[in-house]
């Protein structure tokens, strides 16, 4: 369908470069503090509850998050959609994100407040209950304000700079709530009964409350930050007749092309690792390492700087070489690095448990790494932006939301495999279900590693490989901008 909305002929009220101001970068960037909440909470913290906690069977635990999962996923596509062709007074992404905040916030609270005392079957009922209802608000605040990204800017490097805010702000107040767990709320929940406040129920119904009040200041500062831009956003497609065979087709028309199939892949893959080396972070630090909370804690604080490395990275490379050729050489070093201690471990390079050079090896190795994968996820993001462009050049579509969804919904699809497989990890490594770190024997460490290191440093280089059919460039974005620039507004098709 090659038209273009009447009421976008004036393209020069968002013309080619221009900058966004900071108040606009913080408050954008800020409102990903409620997905960096949300991520940290089931990605580090939700398996270890529900397992050992609570005492629900780790696989089960994987099961429900991925039930929860692939029914959302499907959710993110209906989403992006209607919030591209979605007509009001608050512009196309503005009314999904209000919508979303007190929902989101209370039901993220009631996941970490399970009922006591329930048995195995009705546990897990609760909890993919509640991740589902979960994850159908998060697309509904995180489809439409990622979509935001390629509205407020075209310029190729501008979109990592907005981005690197985005990022910042979503580690920084994800791992703002690992420290908080690990640095106070574990050490005050500890008991003579529960000496470690991590296995203390009551540590979680805290976490819970403040992450929920997170999560809501999050999304409305980010609305209403970004609110006075509302006039500026690209507006709503023509009015048209929809049926169902025309959105699929639209959809269809808007992704088909290499560059998106390559991103959607290395996001496939990316994804399935993450879960996996999230899943077992806690496990790596507390029963690998030794680490008491303290410790834990420190490490955790680490990813703080991280987020300046990745964040300030990100913008000077795309720069200087380029978005795609950044993310490989970024992603190998950043993706061979990470499992590296533990391989020093195992191999008896690195000294015994105890010593204060491990702590070092870890925390110097997890500030760099994890910066590097910030500015490697920073980069991808910018790529799929500039998507936008190069499907309107072919549709006649602004379809930010599609693009948006398309990669949430690859996460959501393939994320509960991360969960699973590092489920089925602990299994084959002999850690079984309530085991404190004294429990776990040197035979079953060794199995864990020798299982892990190898799975992940295969999903990641799968990842490397498949993005290198990315194809935009810089040169190609600013064709593909000079042509639409050129283009007379046509008469819209019914």
């Amino acid at each position: 369908m090659a038209t273009r909305s009447v009421a976008e002929a004036p393209r020069a009220s968002q013309p080619a470069g221009r900058r966004t101001s900071f108040p606009i970068r913080l408050a954008y960037g800020l409102g990903n503090g409620a997905i960096g909440v949300k991520d940290n909470g089931f990605s580090f913290f939700l398996l270890i509850f529900y397992s050992q906690v609570v005492g629900l069977d780790a696989r089960l635990v994987g099961l429900a998050l991925t039930g929860a999962l692939v029914f959302d996923a499907f959710v993110d596509p209906v989403v992006g959609y209607w919030s591209d062709n979605v007509r009001s007074r608050w512009g196309r992404r503005h009314p999904f994100m209000y919508a979303s905040a007190i929902p989101l916030a209370g039901l993220y609270f009631l996941l970490w407040n399970p009922p006591v005392g329930w048995p195995q079957g009705q546990l897990f009922g609760y909890l993919l209950a509640m991740a589902t209802l979960i994850r159908v608000c998060v697309s509904f605040y995180q489809v439409p304000s990622f979509a935001l990204a390629a509205e407020l800017t075209d310029d190729y490097d501008e979109r990592s700079a907005l981005l690197s805010f985005r990022s910042y702000f979503s580690w920084t107040t994800g791992n703002a709530m690992s420290v908080l767990m690990f640095a106070v709320i574990f050490p005050l929940m500890a008991t003579a009964a529960i000496p470690n406040g991590q296995f203390n129920r009551e540590s979680y119904r805290i976490y819970g409350l403040i992450a929920g009040g997170l999560i809501l200041a999050s999304v409305l500062i980010s609305a209403v930050g970004t609110h006075a831009r509302i006039p500026h956003l690209k507006p709503p497609p023509p009015q048209r007749t929809l049926t169902l065979g025309r959105i699929f087709q639209e959809i269809f028309e808007t992704l088909a092309n290499r560059s998106f199939v390559a991103l959607f892949l290395s996001t496939a893959f990316g994804t399935v690792a993450a879960g996996l080396a999230a899943s077992l972070a806690f496990y790596w630090l507390t029963y690998f390492w030794h680490f008491p909370p303290r410790l834990s804690g420190y490490v955790t604080m680490a990813v703080f700087a991280s987020a300046f490395i990745g964040a300030g990275l990100a913008p000077l490379v795309s720069r200087t070489i380029g978005k795609k050729r950044g993310a490989i050489l970024i992603g190998l070093v950043a993706f061979l690095g990470s499992p590296l201690p533990i391989v020093l471990r195992l191999t008896g390079i690195l000294p015994d448990n105890g010593s204060p050079a491990i702590f070092w090896v870890v925390f110097f190795n997890t500030m760099f790494d994890v910066g590097l994968m910030i500015c490697f996820e920073i980069l991808a993001y910018s790529m799929l932006a500039d998507l936008v462009e190069q499907a309107e050049v072919r549709t006649g579509r602004r379809s930010e939301g599609v693009f948006a969804s398309a990669v949430t919904f690859t996460q959501k699809l393939v994320n509960g495999l991360g969960l699973i497989m590092a489920g089925f990890v602990l299994s084959l490594a002999g850690v079984k279900t309530g085991a404190d770190a004294s429990h776990v024997s040197h035979a079953s460490l060794w199995r864990l590693g020798e299982i892990y290191v190898p799975t992940i440093i295969a999903l990641w280089m799968a990842q490397i490989a498949v993005i290198g059919a990315y194809s935009i460039t810089r040169d190609s974005h600013r064709a593909n901008l000079e042509t639409l620039a050129s283009r007379e507004p046509a008469s819209p098709l019914a």
